[in-house]
């Protein structure tokens, strides 16, 4: 009891540490979703160096530790005269990692669509552009769109690591309510349901998105 009313006392330390989780989680996630769709575009490209690029940086983030990617960011980076604060090399190292992973999400989902929609947009004269754009992407999203969900967890997950340089997101709070309650179960137990809740609300949001876009892919089938 005496370690519940402890922690509750500081529910602020709690709280910011979320709205920190969640100000890495969107950022996060919105770079991871630029570079996926660039590198997974590039894995299809028809130039050789396009696609070459695109597997390196696919291949470099997927086969090294965040841990590392983190701590460049944050440490080796600024040897090259470029300096970031805690959160945007977390939020670098985070959405690039991510986009890694996401490239392939949105490779497979193109190459998911069936080939007499391509063969479709040949016969009404659209470029390779037009038909990516208007035909192809609308119904790959949807394919994509469970995968990103499940991507966009693991991001949130993945948030926790900032907590190494310092960024006060649920894991470094929980650890700071501990360190001056001296309570151990209920700080995480805490973060646990705070990680869950968030979760929750990113699942929710990405089913809507699958209704959603699930109507529009139906409107765009040649």
């Amino acid at each position: 009891m005496q370690d519940l009313n402890a922690t509750l006392g500081y529910g602020q330390f709690i709280l910011s540490g979320a709205l920190a989780t969640v100000e890495l989680t969107i950022f996060s996630c919105i770079l991871a979703l630029l570079m996926a769709f660039l590198a997974g575009l590039g894995l299809l490209s028809r130039q050789f160096s396009v696609r070459a690029a695109a597997r390196i940086y696919v291949e470099f983030f997927r086969g090294t530790s965040i841990f590392v990617q983190l701590f460049a960011a944050y440490f080796v980076l600024p040897l090259a005269g470029i300096s970031l604060s805690p959160v945007q090399a977390g939020v670098l190292a985070i959405g690039l990692n991510g986009g890694a992973y996401g490239a392939e999400v949105v490779r497979s989902g193109i190459q998911a669509v069936g080939r007499d929609q391509t063969e479709a947009t040949i016969a009404l004269n659209l470029t390779r552009s037009q038909a990516m754009w208007w035909v192809i992407l609308p119904q790959a999203v949807v394919v994509m769109l469970p995968s990103f969900g499940n991507l966009a967890i693991e991001i949130m997950k993945a948030t926790a690591v900032a907590s190494l340089v310092t960024v006060s997101e649920l894991t470094f709070q929980a650890q700071m309510v501990r360190s001056q309650t001296g309570g151990t179960a209920m700080p995480f137990l805490l973060i646990f349901v705070t990680y869950l809740l968030i979760a929750s609300v990113l699942m929710t949001f990405v089913r809507w998105l699958e209704r959603r876009f699930s109507r529009g892919a139906a409107t765009v089938r040649v």
